[in-house]
């Protein structure tokens, strides 16, 4: 079906969360959001959502301007209970880091060197607690090989699979890394090692185009597809989730989801 690439972004991203329970989720970032959202309206009832507003909602609350609708709230998560929630591994944050590297270490905090950086950001925020307690997923919106960096990321703002970075040497225990959704393809951390791997290219687009924007090297799941396209049912739904088309926002003159040949 016809779409735009953000909305293959957003149902490919939602598809993080299949198979989640009772699990909070912190989308940071309107795909995330939106993809989370989508997630909790179709397939992941058992979602709790706060929407950033500290109470639980029973159903997504819509981006952008609201006019008459209100929040349908179904309970109180205080900023106290966040860190309950947090401590007993029972979320899964989507977030966009401004580097990944090939063990899938994040950063959000300096460009070039911590004493000297070329571009100071946001810190580490909560990325380094996040990451050895919760499921984390990332949505990239420029897959290149300033962001999918060679050798390690400037700052590890965020945990991975690197066993140099872990204390003592030991994996943290709740370190679960999930699933990253690009503008080209979506991969994970299944490969050999935990290995970044792609498990679906973007319609138009190659492994080798990806593999070229990586500074380090992919490995692909067999038999690697397509992207599956939204439904009908999820585009209408995000019709609901998002009134304004905030999405068409996302990516730069808002490019269909199929590549021109």
């Amino acid at each position: 079906m016809a779409c735009s690439l953000a909305e293959l972004c957003v149902c490919a991203a939602a598809e993080a969360f299949r198979g989640e329970g009772e699990t909070m989720v912190t989308s940071i970032g309107l795909v995330p959001r939106l993809a989370a959202s989508l997630a909790k309206s179709t397939f992941a009832p058992g979602l709790m959502m706060t929407e950033g507003e500290a109470y639980l909602v029973s159903e997504p609350v819509p981006v952008g301007p609201r006019g008459d609708y209100r929040p349908k709230i179904e309970g109180l998560m205080t900023y106290e209970r966040v860190f309950d929630i947090i401590y007993r591994g029972m979320r899964h944050a989507m977030v966009t880091p401004v580097q990944v590297d090939r063990y899938g270490q994040m950063n959000i905090s300096v460009i070039g060197d911590y004493a000297r950086p070329k571009a100071a950001l946001l810190g580490v925020r909560g990325y380094p607690g996040n990451t050895v307690n919760n499921a984390n997923s990332m949505f990239v919106p420029s897959h290149d090989r300033r962001t999918f960096v060679a050798g390690e990321v400037d700052m590890v703002a965020g945990a991975g699979y690197n066993p140099a970075r872990w204390p003592g040497g030991r994996k943290p225990e709740f370190l679960d890394l999930r699933r990253i959704v690009s503008n080209l393809a979506v991969m994970d951390f299944q490969g050999a090692g935990n290995a970044i791997r792609v498990i679906s290219l973007h319609p138009g687009v190659t492994f080798e185009e990806v593999q070229d924007n990586t500074g380090f090297a992919l490995e692909q799941t067999g038999g690697l597809g397509e992207t599956a396209a939204p439904t009908a049912r999820q585009l209408g739904v995000l019709d609901r989730l998002d009134p304004h088309n905030l999405r068409a926002t996302v990516f730069k003159g808002n490019p269909p989801g199929r590549r021109a040949e």
